[in-house]
């Protein structure tokens, strides 16, 4: 008798459907940020620069807005980048996302920009301001010294103690404000008080002006 066919093996009957199948290759998805950090972390140059493609144009954003000024945020922008070479180790993705510690170092640096060029301009306004004042003292002073010395005397008496022991010191001995209070052994503002306050009594007895 003829012998019945065998039923084909269900498992081998789908493998031999897959090889029938045309195979289908996926597409290399694009690395993560966190993915890029790591590879930087490791000195991947191509990491980094796709990294810098990929992330520079929100980091500006965000630094601009702080910043104002576009040149000023340009050169904020390269540090943060500069930061994130050098410190792509320390990113540790259980505690925020890569994006988040990119936009945490751009916002700091920012800030700190902000404060720096701030911080510049108040320093450059206050020496400015502190020159014309001492130009205006320097004459004031000239004045004085030029009355003849028994003028001099005569309104130095009207100082008071720690007031004239200030003045000897500083225009007649040719001691600094600071060594004046070393030598008085006093802070040194309240040794550029006392020499401040007696000149303006020497300043109204002899009658100089500036």
């Amino acid at each position: 008798m003829p012998s019945e066919p065998t039923p084909a093996d269900p498992a081998r009957q789908r493998t031999g459907d897959a090889a029938l199948r045309p195979l289908h290759r996926q597409e290399p998805q694009d690395p993560t940020t966190t993915e890029l950090l790591g590879r930087i972390a490791l000195g991947d140059e191509d990491a980094f620069s796709r990294l810098y493609d990929g992330t520079a144009p929100l980091l500006f954003g965000l630094i601009r807005r702080v910043v104002r000024d576009v040149a000023m945020s340009e050169e904020v922008l390269q540090e943060v980048f500069v930061e994130v070479w050098r410190q792509a180790t320390r990113f540790d993705a259980h505690r925020g996302t890569a994006r988040g510690w990119l936009c945490t170092i751009a916002h700091r640096r920012a800030v700190d920009t902000v404060r720096s060029s701030e911080a510049a301009r108040r320093r450059d306004s206050e020496e400015g301001l502190l020159q014309m004042d001492q130009q205006v003292v320097d004459v004031q002073e000239e004045g004085i010294m030029r009355v003849e010395s028994q003028r001099v005397r005569t309104a130095m008496g009207e100082l008071t103690s720690p007031q004239a022991e200030a003045i000897r010191l500083a225009y007649f001995g040719g001691y600094s404000q600071r060594e004046v209070a070393a030598l008085l052994d006093i802070p040194v503002g309240t040794a550029k008080t006392r020499i401040r306050d007696g000149m303006i009594v020497l300043r109204d007895r002899l009658g100089v002006t500036s």
